[in-house]
């Protein structure tokens, strides 16, 4: 155990991920002004909050007063049991604090996936608008120009330091939300001179729940499913999206993301590995000072469960409570310029906890989780009013040497204590990324998704005016250009490097430890390591469209799946009644008589259609049966996929096949436990249909079925990340694997179409005994295909295509099995 008495640390914008429960994977089975406290009559009114009403002008100064919408009382929150705040005691709740109080302000910033509002409350001291204008402009400038920021005094003495505190984004991990309201409270309504002066310096955002569908339902993750605490850099929810744009838009200095349950209480700093694109020396002095600081404050409450809180950085071995992957709210928020921390509270209520101990118990312990996060934010609030001017100029400096291009800091050996060279991960920040269109892109569809992901991450991305030659290669105009000399060049890296096979480095991570969006995302990007960059262009806000047509208007119509989108314009085709032929090849063709419906679609989806050739089997949409995880079933249904859940209770339960094309097994379906009469009706099926299956749940599902003559060999269960794979004809790719399988002996009319040849990026190491290592499945067979001797035809992935909807690029592999199982 790394074991050093506590100093400054810098803890970033993290709101680290809710490591309290390590997650192996997916379940595979079943401003300023007057300080006053009065009534607020009509001066402004509340405004009536409206969907997606999330950008309130900075024009209208603070307090923003929203009259939220009550939703009617659900006796079925079961944050009620836990004597905690109800969903819907939210909005008369914030709604009378808007009234009693000038300092508090609440904005609608979203809606989470079954509807509920999203409140984002800000707290401060009145502001004209036009001293918000001035706050707006300095952050800003901050950003834009870390250089003059440095050098203006009055913003480094007058600019309000930005605090974001997020709870709750686990719905079953519910405290956050009722620490963070008493503080609200209080600062709404405090005389305290000290907390008045904090809201003149100051605003204090905080997100009150962040998955509320989580918090009714008890459940961590929210009604589609998705742990959000594992989005970030994907963004697949409307309730990561809304996050991610309240950092973006207040780009606070220091960060809380509150969390459960830790035995002691856990406040971060993390271990290492520290994420390799991170300026660290920015962030660790302030997050490991301000971390004691919280341990402090959380061990003097007096209670026994709360005495000997515990700080990975400090108290645990590298890997185990890992800041390397940008996934998390803490980890991601530090890209922003944000010392952050991952809070979490002690005592458990939830999950078995919830229904077995007695009441009187459950609310002992809230009241105990609520102490800490009330703690954990006062004190870092202190910090903040202590330390403004340091914690500016420290973000001040990071967006200055991002946009310098400076190289990363060496960090010495106790810079704080116990950093030592386990803590040391650094880069090399390449000078560019451009993503060409033209011959060269590989998909248009997926080039536009990423110029797009990158802006809305407030990454800098330009588009050529004309002709350039950079890197040694010629790049046609309207090229794109990711220029690393800018603010937040961690985050550009971050997302579009490959990334760094971390096996030898820590025995442990707590979850994945590769992604890759220029690997993993469909797009062909090139790295330019060095050299001049003088590229005229224009600032991007959002890609150029890519659609086209590009066959005579009396020729048959081309199209290759590169990308989901493509399948989605397929399906689109298809759904219509549109005669589509699939080729040996892979190329799907529409007949020239479709030719208006395809420049339809080929303008919704930005998909490119060539000249098409005669031959090849007519398709009808699919119809798939899906025993699938709950990203999975995203993806399928993003590519229009005609998608029917089922189970093992679905099946016995009588769910007809008879109208199934494919089924697609990846998880919750055991064919030995279903019952004789759905077994018979899965044999009937598979006699005719095709199947689809992934991970260990489909492995096992095609074995006990006998379906292809395929041995399924399991790799170790934490292994994760960016693998390097060559298809049948031995052209190269990527893909990507978590608890990976590879398949041997394989049987006759069996194809590997895949296989392995090495990580690029992740974790990946053999078990004690030597077997399910990286070196075991190179060149193994990672994807099979063939035809059964009950009748269908199948492919089975030991890949993970459509893991948390991450690696877009690898989603078309998917499509192109479903439709080659497709009966015809």
């Amino acid at each position: 155990m790394r074991s050093t008495l506590l100093a400054l640390l810098l803890i970033t914008t993290a709101v680290v991920p809710a490591h309290a429960e390590p997650t192996a994977g997916r379940a595979e089975d079943p401003g300023n002004g007057p300080e006053r406290n009065e009534v607020a009559a009509t001066d402004p009114p509340l405004r009536t909050a409206a969907r997606g009403d999330n950008r309130p002008e900075a024009a209208q100064g603070y307090p923003r007063r929203t009259l939220l919408r009550v939703y009617p009382e659900d006796a079925a929150d079961r944050s009620a049991r836990l004597g905690l705040a109800t969903y819907h005691s939210l909005a008369p709740k914030l709604n009378e604090l808007q009234k009693r109080s000038d300092r508090v302000s609440v904005e609608v910033i979203g809606q989470s996936t079954a509807g509920r509002d999203l409140y984002l409350v800000t707290l401060t001291a009145p502001e004209t608008p036009s001293e918000t204008r001035r706050q707006e402009a300095w952050r800003s400038r901050i950003e834009d120009d870390p250089v003059g920021a440095r050098r203006d005094p009055l913003l480094r003495n007058a600019y309000k330091a930005p605090v974001w505190v997020n709870a709750n984004i686990h719905g079953d991990e519910w405290e956050g939300t009722d620490g963070a309201l008493r503080v609200v409270e209080d600062l709404a309504t405090t005389s305290d001179p000290a907390k008045l002066d904090l809201l003149r310096r100051s605003r204090v955002y905080v997100n009150l729940t962040a998955n509320p569908d989580g918090r009714v339902a008890g459940t961590r993750v929210n009604a589609a499913g998705f742990d959000l605490n594992r989005d970030f850099v994907t963004a697949s929810q409307p309730e990561t999206r809304a996050m991610r744009d309240v950092v973006k838009r207040v780009q606070p200095l220091m960060m809380l993301d509150e969390h459960g349950y830790v035995t002691n209480t856990l406040i971060e700093p993390t271990t290492p590995p520290h994420g390799q694109n991170y300026d660290f020396d920015l962030y660790v002095r302030h997050g490991y000072e301000g971390g004691l600081r919280m341990e402090q404050a959380v061990a003097a409450l007096g209670h026994p469960e709360t005495a000997k809180p515990e700080i990975p950085f400090r108290d645990y071995e590298p890997g185990v409570w890992d800041g390397w992957a940008p996934i998390y709210t803490a980890q991601y928020s530090m890209y922003h310029g944000a010392v952050s921390y991952t809070v979490e509270v002690p005592m458990r209520v939830n999950r078995a906890d919830y229904t077995t101990l007695p009441v009187e118990e459950l609310r002992r312990r809230s009241r105990i989780n609520t102490d800490v996060v009330e703690a954990t934010i006062r004190t870092a609030l202190t910090y903040v009013r202590q330390h403004r001017s340091a914690l500016v100029d420290n973000q001040i400096e990071m967006f200055r040497r991002g946009d310098a291009g400076e190289p990363q800091r060496p960090i010495p050996d106790g810079y704080v204590p116990g950093f030592g060279p386990e803590d040391r991960y650094t880069t090399e920040f390449p000078r560019a990324y451009v993503i060409p269109v033209g011959t060269t892109q590989r998909s248009g569809p997926a080039a536009a998704r990423l110029v797009d992901h990158l802006v809305a991450n407030d990454v800098r991305v330009s588009r050529a005016d004309r002709p350039f030659v950079l890197g040694g290669r010629s790049y046609p105009a309207g090229s794109y250009v990711v220029d690393m000399h800018q603010p937040k060049r961690g985050l550009a890296n971050v997302l579009l490097e490959a990334g760094r096979d971390l096996s030898r480095d820590v025995p442990v991570m707590y979850d994945i430890s590769g992604w890759s969006h220029r690997l993993l995302w469909g797009a062909s990007v090139d790295v330019v390591r060095s050299g001049r960059l003088d590229v005229p262009g224009r600032d991007v806000v959002a890609a150029s469209p890519t659609g086209s047509v590009d066959a005579a208007p009396d020729q048959d119509l081309a199209l290759r799946l590169a990308d989901g989108k493509d399948a989605a314009a397929l399906n689109d085709l298809l759904a219509r009644g549109v005669a589509v032929r699939r080729q040996d090849d892979g190329t799907y063709v529409v007949p020239a008589s479709a030719r208006a419906k395809a420049i339809e679609v080929s303008d919704r989806y930005g998909v490119r259609f060539t000249t098409g050739t005669s031959g090849g089997t007519v398709l009808h949409r699919p119809v798939v049966a899906a025993a699938v995880a709950s990203d999975e079933l995203k993806a399928l249904r993003d590519m229009g996929f005609d998608v029917r859940p089922v189970s093992n209770a679905v099946l016995d339960g009588g769910f007809d096949l008879s109208r199934v094309d494919v089924l697609f097994v990846s998880s919750g379906l055991r064919y030995d436990l279903l019952n004789p009469t759905a077994r018979a009706s899965v044999d009937a099926f598979l006699a005719r249909g095709g199947l689809v299956t992934r991970g260990a749940t489909g492995a096992r599902f095609n074995a006990e079925a006998r379906v292809l003559a395929a041995k399924a060999v399991a790799g170790k269960e934490d292994a994760n990340g960016v693998v390097t794979v060559v298809d049948a004809s031995g052209t190269p790719g990527h893909s990507f694997v978590y608890a990976p399988h590879w398949f041997t002996d394989l049987g006759a009319g069996v194809t590997a179409e895949q296989r392995y040849t090495g990580l690029v990026a992740g974790h990946w190491i053999p078990r004690e005994d030597g077997t399910g290592g990286q070196d075991s499945a190179a060149g193994q067979a990672a994807v099979v295909s063939g035809r059964s001797e009950r009748g269908g035809t199948a492919v089975l992935f030991g890949t993970e295509p459509l893991f948390r909807d991450h690696p877009k690029g690898l989603f078309w592999q998917v499509a192109d099995a479903v439709y080659r199982t497709t009966p015809v």
